[in-house]
Order: C-alpha cells, then sequence, then structure tokens
C-alpha cells in the first residue's frame, strides 16, 4: 500500500496523531506503562450489560478472579479450561469453578518483568494423544544465557505429565504465542523489539517460526537449504507478537503485534514474507520521531491489513465463527492493554471485514471496566472467553443478554 493511500486511510478512521508524553516509556518487551496518575477502579462484581453497535446485546459475567496476570486459556474436551499465568502457574477450572490448585508439572519458569509462563495450545488431535504445549522465559543455568522456551506435556486428566522441552532459543527477549495451523504444524512467534534483530536472517528474534509438533524443521519451510537463514523461520520483521491464530475459512495464519509509540498492527502472513520492523513501521518512537524515516512501505515488505495509531496494545485474537452471538459472526476481536484516556483505556475491541477481508470498521467494548485484556478466544461452547492482564485478574464471559 502507497503511503497516499494510508494517509488516506487514517483521515478516514480518524485517526489523530500521537501525543509526546502520553504514556511512560516501555518496560522491556516493549507494552506501553500506564500514564503516570491512573488509577484503576476496582472490578464489579457483575454481570454486566451492554447493548452494541450492531445490535448485539450481551452479558459479560465474571467466571474466575484472583489470576496472576493470566495470559492464556485452551478448552479441554470435557468442559475444563487451562489457564496460564505469568508468574509460572498453570490453573484448571472445572466447568465454571476454579480449582485453587495449580497444576502440577509445568516447567521451571522465569517470572520476572514481563516474562514468565505464556500461550498454552492443545494438539489438534489432542483428544488421543493428550498433548499439551506451553510457551515460557526459562531461568539460566549457572553461568549461561536465560532462553524461551516450548515444552509438551501430556494432561493425564489432573496434571502434566512426560513434559519435555522440544524448542528452545537464546536470541530473543521473549516467545509468546503459539498456533497451530491447518497443515498440522506448529506456528511460534518470537519477539524483535531489541535493536535490529528481526531483519536479522541467522537468528530467530522477531520471527514467526514453523515447526513440527516435535518441534523439528518442516522440510518444506521457505528458508529450508538457503544459506544465511534459520530454517525454522516462516516469517520476519514483527516486534512484539501477542496474537497469532489460523483463520477459520482461509487457514492462513494471523498475526498481530505491538508498534513502538503507536503502530500497532494486524498481519495476514504468507511463507517467508518480510512484514518489515523495524525498517517500516506506522508507530513513532517513544522521544517522538516516526520510528521508520525511509516512510511507511518499502518494496517487498508486506503492509499490515489493520493499523492503531495511537496504539492500544494490542493482544491476543478470535476469529467469531459461532451461533450464540449472530451479529458477530465473521468478525475478530482483539485485545487492547493500554492505560489511559478513551480509546487508549484498555478494551476489548471488534473489527468488521467484508468479504473481501477489508476493515469496514471498529467498535470498543468494555472500556468502562478499565481492564488490560490480553486474551480473548472463542470457546466450544460457541461464547467468547477473555482474560484480563491484571494482579487480580478475571476471566470473563460474553454471552447473549437474553
Amino acid at each position: 500500500m502507497k503511503l497516499v493511500c494510508k494517509v488516506a486511510a487514517f483521515a478516514a478512521l480518524g485517526v489523530v496523531a500521537w501525543q509526546a508524553g502520553a504514556q511512560q516509556a516501555p518496560a522491556r518487551g516493549g507494552t506501553p506503562r500506564a500514564p503516570t496518575g491512573i488509577v484503576v477502579p476496582p472490578l464489579g462484581a457483575g454481570p454486566f450489560m451492554y447493548k452494541t453497535a450492531e445490535g448485539q446485546d450481551i452479558r459479560v459475567v465474571v467466571l474466575a478472579r484472583g489470576l496472576d496476570h493470566p495470559w492464556s486459556i485452551a478448552f479441554l474436551p470435557n468442559g475444563d479450561k487451562l489457564v496460564t499465568e505469568r508468574a509460572g502457574r498453570l490453573r484448571v477450572m472445572h466447568g465454571d469453578k476454579l480449582d485453587p490448585t495449580p497444576v502440577q508439572g509445568v516447567p521451571a519458569v522465569q517470572a520476572r518483568g514481563l516474562s514468565g509462563l505464556f500461550d498454552i495450545a492443545l494438539h489438534p488431535q489432542f483428544a488421543t494423544n493428550h498433548f499439551v504445549y506451553l510457551t515460557y522465559a526459562k531461568p539460566p543455568p549457572e553461568g549461561g544465557m536465560a532462553g524461551n522456551g516450548l515444552a509438551r506435556g501430556v494432561w493425564d486428566g489432573k496434571a502434566l505429565t512426560n513434559v519435555r522441552e522440544i524448542f528452545l532459543t537464546t536470541d530473543t527477549s521473549t516467545v509468546s504465542r503459539i498456533t497451530f495451523g491447518r497443515d498440522g504444524m506448529l506456528y511460534m512467534s518470537t519477539w524483535g523489539d531489541r535493536a535490529d534483530i528481526a531483519q536479522k536472517t541467522d537468528g530467530l528474534g522477531g520471527k514467526v517460526l514453523r515447526l513440527r509438533d516435535d518441534g523439528t524443521v518442516p522440510p518444506d519451510n521457505p528458508f529450508v537449504g538457503k544459506a544465511g537463514y534459520r530454517p525454522e523461520i516462516y516469517t520476519l520483521g514483527h516486534r512484539s507478537t501477542l496474537g497469532l491464530q489460523m483463520h477459520p475459512g482461509t487457514g492462513q495464519i494471523w498475526e498481530n503485534e505491538n508498534g513502538p509509540n503507536g503502530g500497532d498492527e494486524i498481519n495476514v502472513l504468507v511463507p517467508g514474507g518480510n512484514y518489515g520492523w523495524p525498517l517500516v513501521s506506522l508507530g513513532r518512537t517513544y522521544a517522538g520521531p516516526w520510528q521508520s524515516p525511509k516512510g511507511f512501505s518499502l518494496e517487498g515488505m508486506i503492509d499490515p491489513i489493520v493499523y492503531w495509531t495511537p496504539a492500544i496494545a494490542v493482544s491476543g485474537m478470535a476469529f467469531y465463527t459461532g451461533n450464540k452471538l449472530p451479529k458477530w459472526k465473521g468478525d475478530v476481536f482483539v485485545g487492547g492493554m493500554r492505560r489511559g484516556e478513551v480509546p487508549g483505556t484498555g478494551h476489548l475491541e471488534r473489527i468488521l471485514f467484508n468479504e473481501k477481508m477489508e476493515e469496514l470498521r471498529r467498535e470498543t467494548l468494555l472500556a468502562d471496566l478499565q481492564q488490560r485484556i490480553r486474551d480473548v478466544r472463542q470457546g466450544p461452547d460457541e461464547l467468547l472467553y477473555v482474560l484480563t492482564d491484571e494482579t487480580d485478574g478475571a476471566l470473563f464471559r460474553i454471552e447473549p443478554a437474553n
């Protein structure tokens, strides 16, 4: 997309320029901190009732509280739910009741700052193999470097067993999201917010990787056998990926990531694609200038299909395909973690696309709760589940108002 098109799109969306100083500089990991003086009100008991733009009236039920920065959720076939906490705990919900005892078998986690236990995913054949996958920051060995790991274990109904590390990176600050593709491969994102690692083809930072379910490299990856390239790389040029999901219709992998000071985006991944960071960005540096002096688009690099300036600190992603919330069928949902003035206040965001997957409009939801939304998923019951990234974190269920 040419620069003039993007400027026109900005005007059409009513996007205002980022005001320097609106937020403090981010902690390591890239997510902005709250502006000084922001007081987050306590979360009420709920349920919370809302009328929405499409006439989809909803009720938001608080299913669980007291979670320590919950990060991700997976739905088990028997109706139980597994929830990761950044501090290194895996929790289980039996129906709508949170078990007070953490699940045993989680690998050792280095929980410091924004690092810790991250994503969880079930194998596509979970019903027969019971494989559960986790991403996490691994404590460094004595005299060694910290790593970011991918582990696979077996769920026995109460705990993780036979847990082993199947992949490890040591050249990136964080491994975050994982998802399985229609091809049965595991896609895993790594952060590239440090220096220029996202463009280094001999490293894994700032990439989306494509792996077999045992952590090995598929022979049909786009850079297998190419000199100077890590064979695990599927796409490159990413900053801080916090959403990674397979589109249920096309089978393509969609990714969202945080920009620096603005410039959050959603990308549709193609094998071998370069998404530009840090050479191309729709955000500004924290000092004020545009991150990319070369402009917003460069030949050979792929533009986002959705972008935010100012940023909302986008995280999590769900494609709604159910019938329980029919006015939302086909819509995309992402979480927003930024503190501050509306529309930056932590919220859930709904994005409506046309049949060509071109953005039509957006809707801000749950902003009055002022909760940082870390993840959003569609459950097997065709309802939406939302995790709040708070010290006293919560799990919401969004259901029809009636």
